[in-house]
């Protein structure tokens, strides 16, 4: 028995929601099956995540070499990333470069986020409807708006009371934002916050930064590319690629097979060392088996992690109130810096443990904790997505 669109309803054989990576990939992999895709994306335009995070310093903690499309041999040959980690104007350049080459913006609409989306059993089609009154039936309906689209409202009592400028990572203004002069604050100490607040502090007269919850954050060493690195990767790309597929999370490397136990005290601490030598994420925890397994092999990476903020940080309190100890290194994703710590060695840097003076309330001159008030300019909200919400 055939199906049939209801009146007014386009039809399609399959309907992608959000046009980010996955979203392009999947319009991509749908077409070449010969199917029929819309896809619809809430934004001003493609890239999802790297449209929405154009904070200062946005960039991606995994190398750009490895963080990018597989499926096309030519793509890999054409393009030529400039740094190690790719910066957010880079990575969006990189989206808008592979739609264009393949074809994919005429099958995505813009300005268009869907509301509702009902499964018919009988005819078993999907019914998608969106904000803009349009409604497609489809056969396949692909969810991939991701984990990081809805913003995390910090929900701070009195936030429309602030006079001045509210800003939030997660949705930055597209032209530019200027803090040189201004009384800036940076609440959240996440990947957003660790990245933002170096580069802010740059431009800032005075910056507070509200930190909940310390994060552990490795060095990326970032630099430019250098031909020579980029030709030499190009050349093996088509091994590199097979490597990535066979790999547990789509980076390349050998496993460890020791344990962090077994080892001695200086065997340890040269391996964490290297590791965090290497500027790679997940470099400490390459270095050996238990790292995640076991809580008192974990505390020697724990307290290395810690060892090297206090010898960053100038001052011991304030290097004390940057380090994690509520929670074990890696069950929360690390943060790759880029002079994070010793951007509390500038006099015009300040920490605010919010464990110790939690903020009450903003007022119209900027934020008020059980301490007292903090005059302020501009507000940057590093909160960042729900990401499960």
């Amino acid at each position: 028995m055939g199906t049939t669109s209801a009146p007014g309803a386009d039809r399609v054989d399959a309907v992608v929601v959000g046009a980010g990576l996955s979203g392009l990939y999947q319009l991509y992999r749908l077409r070449a099956l010969g199917l029929r895709v819309t896809v619809f994306e809430a934004g001003e335009d493609i890239g999802g995540t790297w449209y929405w995070n154009r904070y200062p310093g946005a960039r991606c903690d995994v190398e750009s070499m490895s963080y990018s499309y597989s499926f096309s041999p030519e793509l890999d040959q054409e393009w030529e990333w400039s740094e190690r980690y790719a910066s957010q104007p880079e990575i969006l350049r990189y989206i808008h470069h592979v739609a264009d080459r393949f074809g994919l913006r005429g099958d995505v609409i813009l300005h268009t986020r869907v509301t509702s989306a009902a499964y018919d059993g009988t005819t078993h089609t999907w019914r998608v409807s969106t904000d803009t009154r349009r409604t497609v039936t489809t056969r396949f309906l692909v969810l991939t708006s991701g984990c990081m689209s809805a913003l995390k409202d910090p929900g701070i009592p009195g936030q429309d009371r602030f006079a001045g400028e509210a800003l939030h990572t997660a949705r930055w203004p597209r032209e530019e934002v200027f803090f040189t002069g201004k009384r800036v604050a940076v609440i959240g100490t996440g990947c957003s916050g660790v990245q933002a607040v170096p580069v802010i502090a740059e431009r800032a007269a005075a910056l507070t930064v509200f930190q909940r919850t310390p994060a552990y954050a490795l060095p990326a060493h970032n630099r430019p590319w250098l031909g020579s690195e980029t030709a030499e990767l190009k050349a093996r790309y088509p091994q590199f690629r097979q490597a990535q597929r066979l790999s547990r999370g789509g980076t390349v490397f050998e496993p460890p097979t020791g344990s962090a136990l077994a080892a001695d005290e200086a065997e340890r601490t040269a391996a964490y060392e290297a590791a965090w030598g290497s500027g790679l994420l997940s470099g400490l925890l390459r270095t050996y088996t238990d790292i995640l397994t076991d809580e008192k092999a974990n505390a020697t990476v724990a307290e290395f992690v810690r060892s090297k903020i206090r010898s960053i940080v100038d001052d011991p309190e304030t290097a004390e109130v940057l380090s994690p100890r509520a929670f074990p290194f890696a069950t929360k994703r690390p943060c790759l810096d880029t002079g994070y710590y010793a951007a509390y060695n500038l006099p015009h840097v300040t920490l605010v443990d919010l464990r110790a003076t939690p903020i009450e309330t903003m007022t119209r001159r900027g934020i008020r904790t059980t301490e007292g008030e903090h005059v302020l300019d501009t507000i940057v909200f590093a909160t960042g997505f729900d990401r499960w919400g």
